[in-house]
């Protein structure tokens, strides 16, 4: 079973009326169900010209649909391309030209936006889908035998490439990461068993689906677990709150911001049916896992460390204590190694589930995979003794102030003990006489006001003077991509 569609084959046979997929107040499947309906959405994909090999774009919000789309191109022995659904009609184009699909599956109209519109002329490739019509392209799967789609499905290889996600990071250099049905599916097991996920879990996918934890760790997490996947299309509190309620939700992963934004909503009433979170791509405060555990009833709250090049490459275990999930990320997962380099702290990798490398680019692969099969991160962080990691920056990200080096994320962290933070991110920024200084960018709780100096203040009172921002931005919100990793070369753009 190391191909999806062989997965999703296996839990037909294994999970069978255990529920797989919900689409909150709408319709429900099965595992039997969600096979039969991606083969039929295969036999479609078949009839309108797919063939094995082929690279199949999907711009849509989570949904079922989505899910059902998704596993339909796999099981037509396509590849899948996710694209992110913040990209604009030229830089979806730009994927689309990129990754050479042959296919489109597109949403509707999608928080204002009409995203087929949206695309230059002449970007469209061959096969073209909007989600709206739907069930007008499902009517095409009777052109194509069961045998045929059968066929494709069992032609699939472990090691043929079943996505490929371009990564916009924290750089906005957007590279093709091509992974193998098998590294995905490694991955997903992996960070399914150490959660303990199974067929009495609901997890609410929040992370989106074209990022890889949110397809990794999220779809594929459930289908190879029988774990219930019930899609949310964008994190809203009231709406994650009510399906909780809805669904019984018992696994919930997310950044840090989506605890927050549950904990502090003045209609919460108190625990919950979680039992499993996942957390992570911020700093974590200590105070934060105890009222997750405490405020939420969360059992079991996880961080974990991975990279869309790796997915999930460390993470905590259950039974952590408090100070072992807030300050890392726990230790090798997935049939990863990890180790430190000697020469500037870079955190390596190595394993079975590190990318095959970047399309087309084979510079850029070669600069990040060595020759000894190491992936080159651009983190820098440290291991205890106990082999638990803990990521002190982005090689990028630090800075020289007065001929000392610093580093964000320890003055993040300093920033996240004051009352009334809810995020922070620091960044140099130009000194005529230090060269670098810091400048911190602060979300404000609700019902919390912060002032620059006392902000800056509590940060001499922590840390060495070279390290105390010497300015501080008030914000509503900051830049995200979707694995919640704050978007500093945006923040050094900004006034």
């Amino acid at each position: 079973m190391e191909t999806v569609p062989a997965v999703v084959a296996h839990a037909a046979r294994e999970f069978g009326r255990e529920p797989a997929l919900v689409d909150p107040y709408q319709r429900r499947w099965n595992f039997a169900e969600l096979h039969d309906e991606a083969r039929t959405v295969a036999r479609a994909l078949i009839a309108s010209g797919i063939e094995p090999g082929d690279r199949v774009a999907l711009w849509a919000p989570n949904s079922a649909r989505w899910v059902l789309a998704a596993l339909g191109v796999w099981c037509a022995g396509a590849t899948l391309v996710p694209v992110n659904t913040r990209f604009t009609g030229p830089e979806a184009a730009d994927i689309l030209a990129r990754s050479d699909a042959k296919g489109l599956i597109v949403t509707g109209p999608f928080l204002g936006v009409d995203r087929l519109a949206s695309l230059p002329a002449g970007s469209l490739p061959p096969f073209v889908l909007p989600l709206p019509d739907w069930d007008a392209f499902l009517g095409r799967a009777g052109e194509v035998t069961a045998a045929t789609a059968a066929g494709r499905a069992a032609a699939v290889r472990p090691d043929d490439v079943g996505d490929i996600l371009f990564t916009s990071g924290t750089t906005g250099i957007s590279k093709g990461v091509m992974s193998a049905h098998r590294q995905s599916l490694g991955v997903a097991r992996a960070w399914a068993g150490i959660g303990g996920v199974g067929v009495r879990d609901r997890y609410l996918v929040i992370n989106p689906f074209f990022n890889s934890f949110g397809l990794k760790a999220g779809l594929l997490a459930c289908l190879t677990s029988g774990a219930t996947i019930v899609p949310q299309a964008v994190f809203d509190v009231p709406r994650a709150r009510e399906l909780i309620e809805h669904e019984h939700i018992t696994v919930l992963p997310g950044p840090p911001t989506l605890y927050i934004g549950l904990l502090d909503h003045p209609g919460r009433t108190g625990r919950t049916s979680l039992r499993l979170a996942v957390t992570g791509a911020a700093t974590v405060p200590p105070a934060l896992i105890d009222r997750i555990r405490d405020e939420l009833g969360i059992t079991t709250v996880l961080t974990a460390y991975g990279l869309t090049e790796a997915v999930v490459a460390t993470m905590c275990r259950p039974g952590d204590d408090t100070l072992t999930v807030a300050h890392t990320s726990g230790r090798a997962a997935a049939g990863f190694e990890v180790r430190i380099a000697e020469k500037d702290g870079e955190v390596l990798l190595r394993g079975p589930n590190v990318m095959l490398g970047y399309l087309d680019d084979p510079a850029a692969t070669a600069a990040a995979i060595d020759p000894d099969g190491w992936l080159h991160t651009g983190d820098i962080g440290r291991l205890d003794d106990q082999g638990n990691l803990t990521i002190t920056d982005r090689l990028k990200d630090m800075y020289i102030c007065g001929g000392f080096n610093v580093y964000p994320a320890e003055v993040e962290r300093a920033l996240a003990g004051l009352a009334g933070v809810a995020e922070a991110a620091v960044i140099g920024v130009p000194d005529e006489r230090l060269g670098e200084v810091g400048r911190a960018y602060l979300v404000a709780r609700p019902g919390h006001e912060l002032h620059p100096d006392a902000v800056i203040a509590w940060c001499r009172e922590r840390l060495a003077g070279y390290k105390a921002p010497r300015s501080v931005r008030i914000r509503a919100e900051l830049p995200h991509n979707a694995s919640g990793k704050v978007l500093k070369y945006l923040l050094r753009e900004a006034p």
